[in-house]
């Protein structure tokens, strides 16, 4: 079998164990580095208190490939400008360099990226630099233009890059940018992301993603606040059919995207392990027979409300999406189609 999954790191025991029994079909994982300061583009990500415990414990899974997550949407200028700050993060770049559990970084901020180049040339000649998912790379140009970018430092070029969430939703541009790379970039893995469960092309996304890069550059909570009363959750809370606009891979259609892509990620590092057991065996066995809902980590929070059955959308539900001209007033698709696979829970009426 070819390993087509990168899935997150959780520094536990038993999801370890969960992983390695299953390494045949990951390809990857990736994960938070620990530190006073939060890396990654999640509000509250778990690590653990040490590189070094981080390190044993990556030390353990038998994936090769490990990445480190640097990809908030940017970072405070101490950061940058603060020569102590940037070697604590250098310290524990070089640690997991030493211990062989590190491939390279998700980045988002190129700031960041120039700057670990400058500062520590060495250890970026021994890591690949991988855009993230909110760099959205969903044409040829901007592919060209990261990956040239990047060759700008002394960083490696990525084996792989995630592709941008609106071409599982466009299919001719996804086979279209496909055949590109593997005419002119033929050693690049391509990648999408499997269950995030964002709105499609959501108005939100930019400004949240900020909002929670300056939570982590304060130490401060507001992003999860400004999201539950401003963002995609109160659009959600009173339009929850728009959930089947979302981007989403369901198990059950991998294979048709793996004529185009290597890999699907899985998101939810912010879910518990049992959850992700859950998810990720889901993706493996091509089958989800439960809410929607649980599946997709964005929209998880709401599956306390709606059950969502999976089982009610048809064989080629990505195809049928992928002609989608978001006009919902007119087409009424997504509406009638989630009345008829969707009811309210009874924790949600108090009954």
């Amino acid at each position: 079998m070819t390993p087509f999954l990168d899935v997150p790191f959780l520094p536990e025991e038993a999801y370890i164990e969960f992983l390695n029994s299953n390494s045949g079909h990951i390809d990857s994982v990736h994960f938070s580095l620990p530190g006073v300061q939060r890396m990654d583009n999640r509000a509250h990500s778990k690590s653990v208190e040490t590189v070094d415990v981080l390190a044993g414990l990556l030390d353990q899974i038998s994936i090769p490939k490990r990445y480190a997550l640097l990809n908030s949407r940017f970072y405070g200028p101490a950061l940058l400008t603060d020569k102590q700050q940037l070697r604590t993060l250098i310290s524990s770049l070089e640690f997991c360099v030493e211990r062989k559990v590190i491939s390279g970084i998700i980045y988002c901020d190129h700031y960041l990226l120039q700057c670990l180049s400058n500062e520590a040339p060495e250890l970026a000649a021994q890591l690949e630099a991988v855009p993230g998912i909110n760099t959205l790379l969903d044409s040829q140009g901007k592919i060209d233009a990261h990956l040239a970018y990047i060759g700008e430092t002394h960083f490696h070029q990525p084996t792989r890059i995630v592709l941008d969430r609106s071409l599982n939703r466009n299919l001719n541009k996804l086979t279209e940018i496909a055949r590109w790379c593997r005419e002119g970039l033929s050693d690049l893995k391509l990648e999408l992301v499997g269950n995030e469960g964002c709105l499609p092309y959501c108005p939100y996304r930019s400004a949240h993603d900020a909002y929670i890069a300056l939570d982590n550059c304060t130490d401060g909570s507001s992003s999860n606040k400004i999201n539950n009363n401003l963002g995609c959750k109160q659009l959600l809370k009173k339009q929850p059919y728009r959930i089947l606009q979302s981007p989403f891979i369901r198990p059950e259609d991998v294979d048709s995207y793996l004529y185009d892509v290597d890999l699907i990620k899985i998101s939810g590092r912010n879910l518990n392990s049992t959850a992700l057991r859950r998810i990720i065996t889901a993706y493996i066995d091509r089958s989800w027979k439960d809410n929607l809902l649980e599946l997709l980590d964005s929209s998880h929070w709401l599956a306390s409300e709606l059950y969502v059955d999976n089982s009610g959308l048809s064989f080629d539900f990505a195809n049928m999406l992928s002609v989608c001209n978001n006009r919902c007033e007119t087409c009424r698709f997504c509406m009638e189609l989630f009345n008829s696979i969707s009811h309210s829970l009874p924790t949600a009426t108090g009954h």
